[in-house]
């Protein structure tokens, strides 16, 4: 992976240019990418060891020797041996000894007192003699990266920090390779991105903000290991989301299609309900270990992936089957499949009380509620032409969905499912990604060429700036208030959204 310099303001990169990637990869239309070539992965990369030192030996220790008097006329006899001198150092040795002892027992005694006067007045409120052990978020620091992190190299000048309502984005990195496909990239909350490349590189791709790729993770697997029968050998998949688990120590992958043996053909987009399509499968892979752990089977031809935010089910959309899987999350099994009132569901987001989903039917021009207790599927909202991506404001009161045939995002009030805002933003808008504070969504316009930054309190574009070819993913790091951005055809650029205007 390399990274280029960003371009002067107001000039876009061609297709096919490609600065730094090893191989540029031709475009496509709706949701279909460049042509498929396999590329085996690279070995992981291994930590050198550090060798340890000699260790130095203290000097030896001589015994202490004191030399006889000299001798005197007449003999040791004629003269009475001298009286032994005390030994006032061993003295004050043993005096300043027994003073910390004492100092010790009264400091104990004292602790004490203090411990049985708090329990007897403290009540319920006091505060408990051991913490409870904290939540530790998996750490990648042990691994060697694939690919060290580039310098970033800001393309404009930036003031003071301030909220993503206020704040302009200014294109840091591009990141650019063979090994990458992605059709959407996604950040945990622990300092991770996932990238997920599909078919045609067979791979998750694993950042870290600074922008060092610290893992490529094959989607091979033998199912047989899973107590999944039928398909001898290994099989591969096709990654198209990913949902992080709310502690970030999993994510969950959606797999296109599978490809070995006792498959039948991979799916298409313009597949149809009940036409054949095969069925796949979902991944859970350990953010400590990068491993693929679980599989669990779904319907045909899955796409977005939401975990619900008591981490207890995942949601997933099959576009073939029209209709809509929940999965346990802790035996990775499928519990329901509801039957979804329209075609090609894409989008999905989840209440915060995780009793509700809301699922955008991108063929039908409608979103729809799905009760995750009942399985009741209620009609919920008209956003426009092709609603495709959804995402929920912080606190639970709007959604904002993308209309990739209409060319908007609009702004829905959760409470009636009433349209309250509408932005217009580019040709196909695809992905769409939110701010942590609220104040901004952000969204790729897949037929422009272009990502635009929207206000959030009155729908108003605040910015639209250039991408490589094709952008399809998109979404907020929240650690560092960054933007990625996900190009089709191998790269991924990076935004810093944290500051004003310089």
């Amino acid at each position: 992976m390399t990274i280029s310099p960003p371009r002067p303001p107001g000039t876009r990169e061609r297709p096919g240019e490609e600065a730094g990637a090893t191989q540029v990869l031709p475009q496509r239309g709706l949701d279909v990418p460049p042509p498929r070539r396999r590329r085996d992965p690279d070995p992981d990369s291994m930590p050198v060891a550090i060798p340890v030192g000699p260790r130095r030996e203290d000097p030896p220790v001589g015994a202490d020797h004191v030399p006889p008097p000299p001798a005197r006329p007449g003999g040791a006899a004629a003269y009475r041996q001298p009286r032994p001198r005390p030994n006032y150092a061993l003295r004050r040795a043993l005096a300043l000894a027994l003073l910390v002892v004492a100092l010790v027992l009264i400091v104990s005694l004292v602790m004490a007192a203090v411990r049985v006067v708090g329990g007897l007045f403290g009540g319920d409120d006091a505060a408990p003699t051991t913490a409870p052990p904290a939540t530790i978020a998996p750490q990648v620091t042990a691994l060697t990266p694939e690919v060290a992190a580039p310098t970033p190299s800001p393309d404009a000048k930036q003031g003071a920090a301030a909220a993503s309502g206020e704040t302009t984005m200014v294109k840091t990195m591009r990141l650019a390779s063979d090994r990458m496909t992605p059709k959407s990239i996604v950040a945990g909350p622990n300092g991770l991105l996932f990238a997920q490349n599909m078919m045609y590189r067979h791979s998750v791709t694993v950042f870290t903000p600074d922008g060092a790729l610290v893992k490529t993770i094959p989607d091979s697997v033998d199912l047989a290991k899973y107590g999944i029968e039928g398909h001898a050998g290994v099989s591969k998949g096709a990654p198209v989301e990913v949902a992080f688990s709310p502690d970030g120590k999993r994510v969950w992958v959606s797999n296109y299609s599978m490809y070995g043996a006792g498959f039948g053909p991979e799916g298409l987009d313009s597949c149809r309900r009940g036409d054949g399509t095969d069925t796949s499968y979902l991944y859970q892979i350990n953010t400590a270990t990068f491993a693929i752990d679980k599989v669990a089977a779904v319907g045909a031809v899955p796409k977005y992936v939401a975990a619900t935010p008591d981490g207890t089910q995942v949601i997933v959309s099959n576009w073939c089957g029209w209709d809509l899987s929940i999965v346990n999350a802790a035996t990775a099994t499928e519990t329901a499949k509801v039957a979804l009132p329209g075609a090609y569901p894409r989008g999905i987001v989840v209440s915060p009380d995780s009793k509700t989903a809301y699922v955008a039917l991108m063929g039908s021009d409608k979103i729809v509620t799905v009760d995750l207790a009942t399985r009741a599927v209620t009609e919920f909202a008209q956003p426009g032409g092709g609603p495709r991506h959804i995402v929920i404001s912080p606190d639970g009161k709007f959604l904002y969905v993308s209309n990739n045939r209409s060319g908007d995002v609009v702004k829905i009030d959760r409470a009636t499912g009433a349209v309250v805002g509408t932005a217009v933003t580019g040709s196909e808008p695809r992905s769409v990604a939110i701010s942590s504070d609220g104040q901004a969504i952000y969204v790729v316009n897949y037929g422009s060429g272009s990502m635009s930054k929207v206000r959030t309190s009155d729908m108003t574009v605040m910015q639209t700036v250039p991408t490589d070819a094709s952008p399809i993913g998109i979404t907020y790091e929240p650690t560092k208030k960054q933007v990625w951005v996900a190009c089709y055809g191998g790269s991924v650029l990076v935004f810093d959204d944290a500051k004003l205007k310089g």
